[in-house]
């Protein structure tokens, strides 16, 4: 199929900002659309460049080092920025990044994220009053630290000039989504099909919640409470109330869960709320009384008692 085409607008610069420790797989599955929409256009429709705040190079959270084409003392412009994060993101961030990023937006950049980059966007003020998707890892962290920011669980969300989306191999179907925005669909199922993806996955999917949607062909009723018993941690649901909520008794209940999770519901919320737990202590400076309440524990010697699940996992 033919995509050459002829454009007389100078190519889009994408700047990548480069946390420490950031993923690589997010950082080339946003890059190599763009080489391909070049490609098949034979066309400079876009040109990336890496930005990092270390001397010359930047090193991956699988301590790969790559060269870097600015630092964040140069002089540079771009059309769209782009945060890569990685892990230990809270950590990573540091406050020239940040003041980097409040001049960038005042120059009139777009501005994104991949995995955890969200959180750098967030501290530096500029997702407030935006619809945001970020990594499941990081989602409690930010949604603790920024209430004014609408954060979602969908796979990636453009929302006017700010692009933001999970980690992985997700960035590929971004970046197909802002390609849909400025050229023709026969260029985008081009660079789909050069890169082997099947489908293009909108927007509007969410991402995978590891504790339990890996599970195949699961039951809709044991879907249903295990959402409702994600959206409500904080004050935890009666087992009875689950139960009503989807219209099966209490016996109904515990019978899906042991047939498909091999758990009790009331175990299983546990574990729910206990990661959630960890994920506060991993990422956040909350005291443990802020995370007692946070996590809907009655005391912090309950909690407490159960610090060492935390790390060794409920049986």
């Amino acid at each position: 199929m033919e995509h050459t085409r002829t454009f007389n607008a100078p190519p889009k610069r994408v700047g990548f900002l480069l946390m420490d420790q950031f993923t690589l797989i997010s950082l080339s599955s946003a890059i190599d659309p763009l080489r391909v929409a070049n490609l098949l256009s034979d066309t400079a429709l876009y040109s990336w460049h890496l930005i990092g705040s270390g001397e010359r190079d930047q090193v991956s959270s699988d301590g790969i080092r790559v060269t870097l084409d600015y630092t964040l003392s140069d002089e540079a412009d771009f059309d769209l920025v782009i945060v890569v994060g990685g892990i230990d993101i809270e950590q990573s961030v540091q406050r020239s990044d940040l003041a980097w990023l409040r001049k960038q937006a005042q120059k009139g950049a777009q501005l994104g994220a991949l995995c955890t980059g969200s959180y750098a966007l967030a501290s530096a003020g500029l997702l407030n009053g935006y619809q945001c998707s970020a990594h499941w890892d990081c989602l409690t962290l930010l949604t603790e630290q920024f209430p004014a920011i609408d954060f979602n669980s969908h796979l990636y969300t453009i929302d006017r000039d700010r692009l933001t989306c999970t980690g992985g191999t997700v960035p590929l179907h971004m970046m197909l989504a802002m390609i849909a925005k400025r050229h023709p669909q026969s260029l985008v199922d081009g660079v789909a099909d050069m890169l082997v993806c099947e489908r293009h996955r909108s927007d509007a999917e969410m991402q995978v919640i590891p504790m339990w949607s890996r599970k195949a062909d699961m039951q809709p009723k044991l879907k249903e409470v295990l959402q409702l018993m994600e959206a409500n941690l904080e004050e935890p649901i009666t087992l009875q109330e689950l139960a009503d909520y989807v219209s099966l008794s209490r016996r109904q209940l515990e019978r899906l869960f042991l047939k498909h999770l091999h758990s009790t519901p009331s175990r299983y919320y546990l574990k729910l709320r206990l990661d959630r737990a960890r994920r506060l202590l991993k990422q956040t400076s909350r005291s443990i009384v802020e995370i007692t309440s946070m996590c809907g524990f009655v005391s912090t010697t309950h909690f407490q008692s159960l610090l060492p699940k935390i790390h060794g996992g409920i049986p």
